[in-house]
């Protein structure tokens, strides 16, 4: 890893496959690891999670550098790459486990969070109401090898074309600034 300044985000905004090929391609995101948090039992395995009763979201834990990109950031490439509208589903995959969630490490990361998601109502950016939770991180669980760098390692799968494609495309899109080079 790099020298300098790190920081943790935990994100969750449906398959945490979808979430983790947008962010591993953000400059001065160091690392990106999906898992399982906010959840009722300890080291929780993906058969478990998906059954929807472990109360666990899919998620990703964000190294990044904040000299590079801020929470703030962030947080706008999450809102901007998933549907908080929707409670506990993202396009076809449903359950508590697919649930948008924001899980914040400090005050100023709970603070932040609460700003951006005021700010979006604002705007108008989305048509129906954010039910984005903001929830202080709990522990958190690294998911089993086979779910890591899964985009990358599968771009032909069908799953990967039509649900991963576009969040990437709108990446490239909405923040090529934002972009590892």
């Amino acid at each position: 890893m790099e020298n300098g300044k790190t920081e943790v985000a935990t994100l969750a905004g449906g398959c945490f496959w979808c979430t983790e090929a947008v962010f591993e391609r953000v400059e001065g995101v160091k690392k990106v690891t999906p898992g399982f948090t906010g959840g009722s039992i300890k080291n929780p395995a993906y058969r478990e999670i998906i059954t929807g009763r472990t109360g666990h979201a899919e998620a990703i834990e964000i190294q990044f550098d904040p000299e590079k990109i801020s929470f703030e950031e962030l947080l706008y490439i999450f809102f901007s790459t998933h549907d908080p509208t929707t409670l506990n589903r993202q396009q076809y995959d449903v359950g508590t486990q697919y649930r948008s969630a924001i899980f914040y490490h400090s005050p100023e990361q709970q603070e932040m969070a609460l700003q951006v998601i005021d700010k979006i109502k604002k705007e108008n950016l989305f048509k129906d109401p954010i039910v984005t939770e903001v929830t202080q991180a709990p522990s958190f669980y690294e998911a089993e090898p086979e779910h890591k760098e899964y985009y990358s390692r599968n771009p032909e799968q069908q799953y990967c074309q039509a649900i991963i494609d576009p969040k990437i495309k709108k990446l490239k899109h909405l923040f090529s600034d934002k972009l590892k080079r």
